[in-house]
């Protein structure tokens, strides 16, 4: 007998407790299924939550900053880069000029030497303008940020610093506004300390800087020319009631106007503007989504096989429901019970979600973390608990709703006269278009992840134009007395430090690079071909990537010499300028020519540039990439042959890459070894290897593919238990024909054959379906694909064959226990 609620009286809410506490006491009741159902449902749930939370995080979260969107990232659109640098003097005109914006602040990426704190080391900086952080309205924890006039050409050395390097360098001190620290042998007064909860991550941002300075002291000789731009990128806050169009059309009045002025620089120079948000999680944003579409599939797949537990459950609630019926429950009554008991599931599977999220979350930002932007914002929130609240009410009512009004359309009489043991046809047949649809899905998320998996193994098998393996890339940071040095003194430090890495054991080959590295870094330049006449602005010259190497660059990075040689030693300061180029720019610029002899102009150089080697084509920007970008040309300089003012300003450190033998930790601590001989104060930062700087290029993809994996093998696993339960049903309810027809004499094989031929039939439909499903559905993935058609044959095939298989050999186990039924214990079976 329900217990009654005195003070609720007859109201819905004591119905509600009554239905609640007698869905409690039945599940209880049945502490098998209510198990097998509250994993699969946590399973389900907690996929949805942990990818939801992800979403939240990275898409659906406001950026922590005041009014964001009001914030912009600002470009300078290129004939070959729609978001290129921006050069100094056109960002003060941008500033000065602009009707959009309260206000555009400056930032660009660079490094210094730390000394005089502990171990010297490479601190990673962002040169800012005076506002910038106003422009986000973020507040400082300790101190003040730059002042207009500090932020001018000889001002005093002054600097902010991250709440991180404050805790790692400075103990947290108190005390620290004032303090003096030494960057690149210069002393700094800090004035400020970043909040902890700062994050920014945008084209030249990253959330690693510890050091800020104000960018308009950069005494560099080349970053007040208009025509040059120097990784320098913009942010700005549009003024209120002003539209993202409108600063755009804004910005192109402005740009015009610099081009009439300034046609030498400016001519087909134009602003291109970006959401902020959009700059920070628009490579992802597509992943995400996809990943968010798959979990969904997993959800309905659990959702379907609890349905058809309750399914087969209810044939034993039959003759329950019959005799509440003939008390006088109406079917609304009984329907509205069975949801009751399907939600109190659905809460259950919930409660254990929430738990899986949380551990997948944490699980997910683990495997990949370089692939995700805002990283540290994803978590269980309020709209998370909110979004997890919602669909576990929805799994409830779609899995309880058909087992519900199967259940409640119940025949009275012949249900009390048989006892309840009247099994219905039509239920089995609602079992099986359950199993066919989450075969369907399940097959659709297996196409997915397979597409997904072979494009990633193209990926992997394209030739980048060099052999990564066994290649060191690692930046040197000479000593503070390197700074202010001559040219000419400069080279003499840059040739003993080639010297003592090329004395250390296992170093095949190197090269001190200063220009491009591929998936690293770009420095494109302005030419035109020798014997033409300079273009008139910098519009109509070509553009190119300049790489500045030496002449080991060609073993180390083993890229093919195609025609004529490659740089010597012997290319130095004292000798006429040469030039390698690369098949791209041959074939451009000099078709069905023989480039080698040629000469180019290249803008800044006096002197032409003799070519004389071609060699083959790198890919810049990256595996998947490179084809898409409009600049391939590439040009090979001598290191050596730089330009004066270039080698004293790369005193701060170079680049080198170098190719070993042997293990990478112990070519790394040799290599450190030999630096540190030079001189205490000089050391090694940002050491990779190329298979890792390709591995964080495919960061994004790979962390789609293991979440794309985990999901389409869990459907998998879900499928195949669904296909199992039903089959397994339909064998325990046809026990007794079993056993009267192996009583007639057929024989044991004709009865797993008949098993497993509805299992079969059952698992062909959902292929079928699927197949059908996924033609239509993977068209939407075809972006996110390299190499491989979203309707590419063999991961169909292959796909639907596993599938299959699989089906069938959960099949078997049911299959094979109605072979061996005893007849004698099956005819009386009933």
């Amino acid at each position: 007998m329900l217990y009654e609620v005195p003070w609720l009286g007859d109201s819905p809410m004591q119905t509600l407790l009554e239905d609640v506490r007698y869905g409690l006491r039945n599940l209880r009741k049945n502490p098998g299924f209510t198990a097998v159902a509250l994993l699969t449902l946590a399973l389900g749930i907690g996929a949805n939550t942990a990818v939801f939370s992800i979403v939240n995080g990275i898409l659906l979260n406001s950026l922590p900053f005041h009014d964001p969107d009001k914030l912009v990232v600002l470009f300078e659109s290129k004939p070959h880069f729609k978001e290129g640098s921006i050069s100094y003097p056109n960002f003060l005109d941008w500033r000065r000029e602009n009707h959009a914006f309260t206000t555009i602040s400056a930032y660009r990426p660079d490094t210094f030497s730390l000394t005089g704190t502990g171990e010297p080391e490479q601190v990673r900086a962002e040169m800012l303008s005076s506002d910038f952080f106003s422009v986000l309205g973020v507040k400082l924890l300790l101190g003040r940020t730059f002042t207009p006039e500090e932020d001018q050409l000889g001002a005093g050395h002054v600097a902010l610093v991250s709440s991180g390097f404050w805790k790692r360098k400075l103990g947290s001190s108190p005390d620290v506004l004032g303090r003096r620290i030494v960057l690149d042998g210069e002393g700094y007064t800090i004035i400020g300390v970043l909040p902890a909860n700062f994050h920014l991550t945008l084209p030249n941002f990253r959330d690693d800087r510890d050091v800020f300075v104000p960018i308009g002291q950069w005494a560099y000789p080349y970053f007040r020319d208009r025509s040059r731009a120097l990784g320098m990128k913009a942010v700005g806050r549009l003024k209120p009631g002003i539209s993202l169009a409108q600063a755009r059309a804004d910005m192109d009045s402005v740009a015009q106007n610099l081009a009439a002025a300034f046609p030498q620089a400016d001519a087909g120079e134009g602003a291109a503007l970006e959401p902020m948000k959009q700059e920070m999680v628009g490579t992802i944003e597509p992943f995400l989504l996809m990943l968010l579409a798959a979990v969904c599939f997993v959800l309905l797949i659990a959702c379907v096989n609890v349905a058809n537990l309750l399914l087969a459950r209810s044939t034993s609630r039959t003759r329950e429901f019959a005799i509440r019926a003939a008390l006088g429950a109406s079917r609304a009554r009984v329907i509205r019970q069975l949801l009751t008991e399907s939600i109190l599931l659905a809460m259950g599977g919930a409660a254990l979600g929430l738990l899986l999220a949380t551990w997948g979350c944490r699980a997910a930002l683990a495997v990949v973390p370089v692939a995700l932007p805002r990283a540290e914002e994803v978590g269980l929130d309020l709209r998370v608990l909110i979004f997890t609240a919602v669909i576990s009410i929805l799994a409830g009512v779609f899995f309880g709703l058909a087992p519900a009004l199967k259940t409640s359309r119940t025949n009275l009489q012949e249900t009390l006269r048989e006892g309840g043991r009247s099994v219905s046809g039509t239920r089995h047949r609602v079992q099986s278009v359950f199993v066919v649809i989450e075969m369907a899905m399940a097959l659709v998320l297996l196409i997915g992840a397979g597409l997904m998996i072979r494009s990633l193994m193209r990926l992997w098998n394209v030739d980048p134009g060099f052999d990564p393996h066994n290649v060191l890339t690692f930046s040197v940071a000479l000593p503070p007395s390197a700074n202010g040095v001559s040219a000419d003194a400069a080279r003499s430090i840059y040739r003993q430090l080639h010297d003592n890495l090329a004395a250390v054991p296992g170093v095949r080959a190197l090269s001190l690079s200063g220009g491009s590295i591929p998936f690293r870094s770009d420095d494109e330049e302005l030419f035109w071909i020798e014997g033409q006449t300079r273009p008139a602005n910098d519009k109509d010259m070509n553009w190119t990537l300049r790489y500045t190497i030496e002449s080991g660059y060609l073993e180390a990075m083993k890229i093919p010499l195609k025609r004529g040689r490659f740089l010597t030693p012997h290319d130095n300061e004292h000798s006429p300028l040469v030039a390698v180029i690369d098949e791209s720019f041959a074939d451009r610029y000099f078709p069905h020519q023989d480039p080698i002899g040629k000469h180019v102009n290249m803008k800044g150089i006096d002197q032409p540039l003799e070519i004389v080697g071609v060699v083959g084509h790198v890919k810049q920007w990256g595996l998947d990439a490179d084809d898409k970008e409009s600049l391939h040309a590439q040009l090979y300089a001598p290191f050596m042959q730089g330009a004066d003012k270039e080698m004293q300003q790369t005193t701060g450190g170079v680049d080198v890459l170098l190719r070993f033998d042997g293990p990478q930790q112990a070519a790394t601590d040799s290599i450190r070894r030999a630096v540190a001989a030079m001189n205490s104060q000089q050391f090694l930062f940002d050491v990779e290897t190329f298979d890792e700087t390709i591995s964080k290029a495919l960061a994004a993809q790979r962390f789609s593919i293991i979440l794309l994996g985990v999901f389409a093998g869990l459907a998998l696993l879900l499928a195949s238990v669904g296909i199992y339960g039903v089959i397994s049903y339909v064998v325990g309810e046809r026990t007794h024909e079993i056993g009267i027809r192996l009583a007639l004499g057929a024989d044991r094989m004709h009865i797993l054959r008949l098993i497993l031929g509805r299992g079969g039939i059952l698992a062909m439909a959902g292929v079928g379906l699927g197949l059908v499903s996924a033609l239509a559905l993977t068209r939407l993935m075809a972006s996110l694909l390299y190499g491989v058609r979203s309707t590419d044959p063999l991961t169909f095939v292959g796909v639907a064959i596993l599938l299959t298989l699989v089906a069938l050999a959960a099949c078997y186990i049911p299959a094979r226990r109605a072979s061996k039924v005893d007849p004698m214990v099956a005819l009386r079976y009933e």
